[in-house]
């Protein structure tokens, strides 16, 4: 009985996202020349979308002491491709995404109707135009999501953090709010060689064990730090502390 009613929920959570995904693709041909499209409003609805599609149990751990700002910059470590709508599922953020998302069949045009911000990560020139642009969009008044990994580097947290985000926070005081991610089944969820992203939305989806924990905790103030490196120092030493606490 479990089994069929999980069944009838991802055929339910299917209909509601293709449907959605069929009214928010259209309007991203709306012409706008606003501020923030149509389609950003929608999607973060759309992302909790998906997230009920795959059937993923996505539970928010608030371990902050302190409340949680207005206003900040997102970090977390990418050991999936599904954060990439977790968090924007949770937490109402602009996103940060290598280039070749705007090429995805459907879902490119609906990012970069969304506002994502982009860079070519092997180009060092468009690493720091992102910087540049990420600045302005923290001074509009937008939070962003970034992963100071530099991209999925598997279940366990990377040797190094790149510098970017702690760059901006310390460019536009706007704080640094730490999401350290735990996915239970991490063989289904983490991204590995050669693996697509359509295997992974049918990894998640057949998934023994569907939960992924958002651990958030207390956030980083620049005005704590005496620069960037400082910070990242900081920033990694809690992510390497966590990281021990929930995957070893």
């Amino acid at each position: 009985m479990l089994i069929l009613l999980r069944w009838l929920r991802k055929a339910v959570g299917w209909f509601d996202f293709v449907a959605l995904t069929a009214i928010v693709y259209l309007l991203t041909y709306l012409p706008w020349r606003g501020p923030r499209h149509p389609v950003a409003s929608l999607f973060h609805v759309w992302c909790r979308s998906f997230v009920r599609a795959l059937d993923v149990d996505l539970r928010l751990h608030q371990h902050n002491r302190v409340p949680l700002p207005a206003h900040f910059i997102l970090i977390a470590n990418h050991p999936s491709a599904f954060e990439d709508i977790g968090i924007p599922a949770l937490f109402d953020v602009v996103s940060l995404a290598k280039v070749q998302v705007q090429d995805w069949f459907v879902v490119g045009r609906i990012s970069v109707a969304a506002g994502t911000l982009y860079v070519d990560r092997d180009d060092a020139d468009s690493r720091q135009q992102a910087i540049d642009v990420m600045v302005d969009a923290v001074k509009a008044g937008r939070n962003l999501a970034l992963y100071p990994e530099g991209g999925c580097k598997g279940r366990r947290l990377h040797d190094a953090f790149k510098s970017g985000a702690f760059d901006v926070s310390m460019r536009t005081g706007v704080p640094i709010l730490p999401v350290f991610l735990h996915y239970e089944a991490q063989d289904d969820f983490e991204w590995q060689d050669p693996h697509t992203l359509p295997d992974k939305i049918r990894h998640m989806m057949f998934t023994v064990n569907n939960r992924a924990n958002y651990h958030v905790f207390d956030p980083l103030l620049p005005e704590d730090f005496a620069d960037k490196y400082e910070m990242k120092a900081e920033a990694y030493r809690r992510f390497s502390e966590w990281n021990r606490r929930f995957l070893e």
